[in-house]
């Protein structure tokens, strides 16, 4: 009765591939770069033998879910409005949505633009970060940062190059390398100039115990076959976003909010993490934290068990 069950809808001018596991009320789980609805497999179970009606999405650009061509159709109005449209169509009114990495983005800014059908919040890596003073990228330019990697992911086709020379090797060494596991998975963000992203991302002998063969397997047959084309124009619209999103600006989440994070992931680790993590503290104004030790970015898959338990107490919290 509770089995994992996959479907495809046309939502917002898109066809979206989602897996829906259990009944009652709605949490949806929005996976980030460069990952699938897979990501959100221990979840899913666990929110269904909750009492919940789970549901992963392919997130737009990735996996089974459509890819538009135009970088523009990767905004995150684009991507809030796939939210609100996988709702309607799942035959619901309100849900509880989870980000991780981007999702968490997507997860934060529909809780934001939409407090009427996303009633709860959970950010996973990501916290929620006030609009900026000016462009994103601007910022980076002018604070001489040319070699951090959202810059290197601005130009079509050049990450995809790299990336797609050898999808297994790609997501071995970024999975791998960003995880808790890595010796060093703070120092991934800038790149060596003249270099690309993998280039200071170790290769694993073994896989870490978190991410098994048939797993890998999953993600590497998505990707040779998608590319990864639809996942980087998300970065390529970061200028675009935070120009849409001026009225909005100064706005708080209200709404019950949660986020968890690996204590040695690099998005909240040094200055610019800690600069985040305070943001959101002002800027969401009923949110609890949960940092596990020693874990890195890959939160829900590497300490599966803990943020299943995490997220189950938070929804029934909610929903009580």
């Amino acid at each position: 009765m509770n089995e994992p069950r996959h479907q495809v809808l046309p939502i917002n001018g898109i066809r979206m591939h989602f897996v829906e596991q259990g009944k009652g009320p709605l949490v949806l789980l929005c996976h980030g770069w460069p990952e699938l609805w897979y990501s959100w497999r221990h979840q899913l179970q666990a929110l269904a033998d909750a009492g919940f009606r789970a549901v992963a999405p392919d997130m737009r650009g990735y996996g089974e879910t459509s890819a538009p061509e135009p970088v523009e159709a990767y905004s995150m109005f684009h991507l809030v409005g796939d939210m609100v449209g996988l709702v309607e169509a799942l035959g619901e009114e309100r849900a509880i949505i989870v980000g991780h990495d981007w999702g968490a983005a997507v997860a934060w800014t529909s809780a934001l633009m939409r407090p009427d059908v996303f009633d709860a919040v959970a950010g996973l890596s990501v916290p929620h970060r006030q609009r900026g003073p000016a462009d994103p990228m601007a910022m980076l330019r002018a604070s001489g940062s040319e070699n951090y990697y959202w810059m290197y992911f601005q130009r079509p086709g050049v990450a995809e190059s790299e990336f797609e020379r050898d999808v297994r090797v790609s997501l071995r060494k970024v999975l791998f390398g960003l995880s808790g596991n890595a010796s060093d998975p703070a120092a991934m963000g800038m790149l060596a100039p003249g270099g690309g992203f993998l280039d200071g991302h170790v290769d694993p002998e073994h896989l870490p115990g978190w991410l098994t063969e048939k797993d890998l397997a999953t993600y590497v047959s998505a990707f040779e076959r998608t590319g990864f084309r639809g996942g980087l124009n998300w970065y390529r619209n970061m200028s675009l976003n935070w120009a849409l999103a001026s009225p909005w600006q100064g706005a708080k989440i209200r709404q019950p909010s949660l986020f968890i994070a690996g204590s040695v992931d690099p998005v909240i680790a040094g200055k610019r993490g800690k600069a985040g993590l305070q943001s959101m503290r002002e800027t969401v104004l009923n949110v609890q934290e949960l940092i596990l030790d020693g874990a890195g970015h890959w939160i829900q898959q590497e300490r599966a068990r803990e943020v299943s338990e995490a997220l189950v107490r938070f929804v029934e919290s909610v929903r009580s």
